[in-house]
């Protein structure tokens, strides 16, 4: 394989990823913040559990494809029998723990989106690579030169400067598609049409807690992603990236069903059912979920896990100029200043970014 191809296939999965990333986001702050009918809001944790359980059907049925065209002799039950040898041995035991801190920073996230606006949580989250570099040198010995801890500097640097309070910037908007004259209260939407799907109550949104939530989240992403990452690219054990998602699928089920749907929504779904709150938009969001934990588990294979989060920063500047003009929201000017640093922080770091 040619190294421009592989340049070529590098770059479109992580353009896929920015993509994904963005949509997913603004998608599913939509679904947690807008009016909902009597029948309520979907539950979180019976997301995440149907989350899991489609990525374990599609990576079992592309794993069975493979297996078919690599053993094409062999009878259906012989295929299943490999398939499940390749699932239940070896070091495939070691993504419980993954898959554990795995589905609680899916919650941590479902609970920071629901309390922080699309580009603030955007921004914010972005501190997992932070804490993925910190786990890498931990975990992988990893060693990173000067301009790299730079540019993680300037990456905390710009997150603060984005939590900055803002008090005094709170008439004051840089990017906005509304008029000088509406500014107030109601600049975060556009016009009357936006206000009554989007409806984001400053009652309902608490900003501690998203912030909580973020950073909990941020540092459980990055302790996940390099132990994932040290058990694929482990040498000694070679195993395709769709076992690995079998795997990884299969154990977070467990704590998305006896911890999530069993232990902390059990009687709300036993009163309301299971798909309670479900519409069109949310099941989008759960393929988006699909599809982006496809694409991170093959970032994760053609390049090392830094190098995919730090490509997510492109994402940020999606969300937001999305925000911006489809729903109006006001762009203060410290989280102007605090995206620019880190993008800075994004180019320091990709202008070194090794060609694999």
């Amino acid at each position: 394989m040619s190294k421009n191809f592989r340049d070529w296939k590098k770059y479109l999965v992580l353009g896929v990823l920015v993509v994904q990333n963005s949509a997913l986001t603004l998608t599913l702050h939509h679904t947690r913040v807008r009016p909902v009918d009597g029948n309520g809001r979907h539950l979180a944790s019976t997301a995440i559990f149907l989350v899991e359980a489609i990525k374990l059907v599609v990576s079992f049925g592309l794993t069975t494809h493979e297996t078919c065209r690599s053993h094409p002799s062999d009878p259906r039950l012989k295929i299943l029998s490999r398939v499940f040898e390749a699932v239940f041995t070896g070091d495939g035991w070691k993504l419980c723990v993954p898959a554990a801190l795995y589905t609680l920073q899916t919650s941590l996230l479902y609970q920071a989106i629901s309390n922080l606006n699309v580009a603030t949580f955007q921004v914010t989250y972005q501190l997992r690579i932070l804490t993925t570099a910190l786990f890498s040198v931990l975990l992988l010995k990893r060693q990173f030169s000067f301009t790299r801890w730079l540019a993680l500097f300037l990456l905390t640097l710009g997150i603060a400067v984005v939590q900055t309070p803002e008090a005094s910037l709170r008439a004051k908007s840089v990017l906005s598609f509304t008029s000088p004259q509406n500014e107030g209260p109601e600049l975060i939407v556009r016009d009357e049409k936006v206000k009554r799907t989007m409806a984001i109550p400053a009652v309902v949104m608490n900003a501690p807690l998203g912030l909580a939530a973020v950073l909990a989240a941020s540092v459980t992403s990055g302790l996940t992603g390099v132990y994932f990452e040290k058990v694929v690219k482990n040498p000694s054990a070679f195993v395709s990236i769709w076992i690995r998602n079998i795997q990884l699928s299969f154990y977070s089920l467990f704590p998305a069903l006896f911890i999530g749907i069993l232990y902390t929504d059990g009687q709300e779904i036993s009163k309301h059912g299971f798909f309670v709150g479900y519409n069109s938009l949310v099941w989008t969001t759960i393929f988006l979920q699909v599809l982006g934990g496809f694409t991170s588990g093959l970032c994760i294979v053609h390049l090392d896990n830094i190098s995919k989060n730090f490509a997510l920063c492109g994402s940020i500047i999606v969300s937001l100029l999305v925000d911006v003009y489809w729903f109006g929201s006001s762009v203060p000017v410290n989280f102007v200043f605090g995206t620019a640093i880190v993008m800075f922080a994004l180019y320091l770091y990709s202008r070194r970014l090794p060609g694999k």
